[in-house]
């Protein structure tokens, strides 16, 4: 007589257990549990657009989840109506240079007027907004108060406002988080495109948030939306938007990181990588051995990276065509790096370890980018990062109360 096999629950629970030791004890964040503010508009918002004349602020480096490109996907839009571009440094199509003037032009694969917002002016003319009704903004951002695209935001705000404009800015990811603030404050007298606000170095805010910032604290009371992302977390946890270099020379994530400090070097006679595949992860000069300014280095134990010894020879820029000695910057953890203590600390030694050959670019870029008249100092005198900290205090205090009064995501 055939009999059926019935397991007892001994045998359940034993089948059970070995499941549960087969599940890894962490599982990777599901891909897509992060939606962009592109994503969110065009999948949740997009009668919002309907019956406007839309003006896009945009680059090449905007995309969305699936790494089609905003533009694109507006352009092709059924019930979309772009009628002008504008584009921040390096331009609509991210091909122009670093630091180079962008004229207008009309974009060859959409015929639209794109409007240069780093050329003859750096905002929006009344004749650009000649019939549009509604601005976009979707635009990355590096997490670094020099990078330019939140001077462009400024901008935009402040004519959407003259011109009675709403303004909608499609949120995305800042590629650090936004848990972490550090570096030193700008001084309102140092106020450039380089520096738009007082805020520190690392500003922990996404564009999204910076753009309330700007709006709330500088009086532009601009009509702005901002189209939350859903599923970013401000640790940085979790799930991440797709990486596109927004600029030249910030090819990849790791450069990012370093990036909030190691853009100081712009402001000395060092190379600070240009020219190499490795902008701002690698720094040097001919006058520098590598062997024992790494030696030295790793030997401070700053936290969440280490330096290596390195030859290069830059093909543009600092130094082009000569070989130079240097160091490669390694972010080891990215929760306990600082890359702005990491930088001065860095300047300090190659400063103290080559006095006769160390120097700061003429001019005031330097300070331009530090944000204050000060640093430059406390470089060659190798002041202690306590009390550059310090010099700071009150200033990042009423910036963080700012800061918290633009937020959007939970902590």
């Amino acid at each position: 007589m055939h009999r059926t096999f019935m397991p007892d629950a001994a045998m359940i629970r034993w089948l059970l257990l070995m499941i549960l030791l087969c599940i890894p004890a962490t599982l990777p964040a599901r891909s897509g549990t992060l939606r962009l503010g592109i994503d969110v508009l065009l999948e949740d918002q997009r009668a919002s657009l309907s019956g406007k004349r839309i003006g896009l602020v945009t680059n090449a480096a905007a995309v969305d989840g699936q790494y089609r490109s905003t533009l694109e996907r507006l352009h092709q839009m059924p019930g979309v109506q772009l009628v002008a571009l504008f584009g921040p440094e390096h331009g609509v199509r991210g091909d122009a240079a670093p630091g180079a003037a962008v004229a207008d032009a009309i974009d060859p694969l959409t015929g639209l007027p794109a409007y240069s917002l780093y050329g003859a002016t750096r905002e929006p003319t009344a004749a650009m907004l000649r019939g549009i009704n509604l601005i976009l903004i979707d635009l990355p951002d590096a997490g670094a108060r020099p990078f330019t695209y939140a001077s462009t935001v400024v901008g935009v705000l402040r004519a959407a406002q003259r011109a009675s404009i709403p303004v909608m800015l499609l949120d995305r990811p800042n590629p650090l988080g936004g848990a972490v603030v550090e570096g030193p404050m700008l001084d309102p007298a140092y106020l450039s495109l380089v520096g738009p606000f007082p805020m520190p170095m690392r500003h922990g805010m996404t564009m999204g948030e910076l753009a309330r910032l700007f709006n709330a604290e500088l009086g532009i009371d601009a009509d702005l939306q901002v189209v939350r992302m859903r599923g970013w977390r401000r640790d940085g946890r979790g799930a991440s938007g797709p990486w596109v270099m927004p600029s030249p020379n910030m090819p990849t994530l790791e450069t990012a990181l370093v990036y909030p400090g190691m853009v100081l070097v712009e402001g000395t006679k060092l190379s600070e990588g240009r020219g190499t595949t490795r902008p701002f992860e690698t720094v040097g000069a001919p006058f520098i051995d590598p062997v024992p300014l790494a030696d030295q280095m790793n030997a401070l134990g700053l936290p969440g990276v280490r330096f290596r010894p390195i030859w290069f020879t830059p093909t543009t820029s600092k130094f082009a065509g000569e070989r130079c000695g240097g160091l490669a910057l390694h972010v080891t953890d990215r929760a306990t790096f600082r890359p702005v203590a990491t930088a001065i600390a860095l300047l300090q030694h190659i400063a103290r370890t080559y006095p006769a050959d160390f120097r700061f670019l003429d001019g005031n870029f330097f300070d331009k980018l530090a944000g204050n008249g000060w640093l430059r100092d406390a470089i060659l005198s190798g002041e202690d990062q306590s009390l550059i900290d310090a010099r700071d205090a009150a200033a990042l205090t009423r910036f963080q109360a700012q800061r918290n009064r633009a937020l959007l995501y939970p902590r």
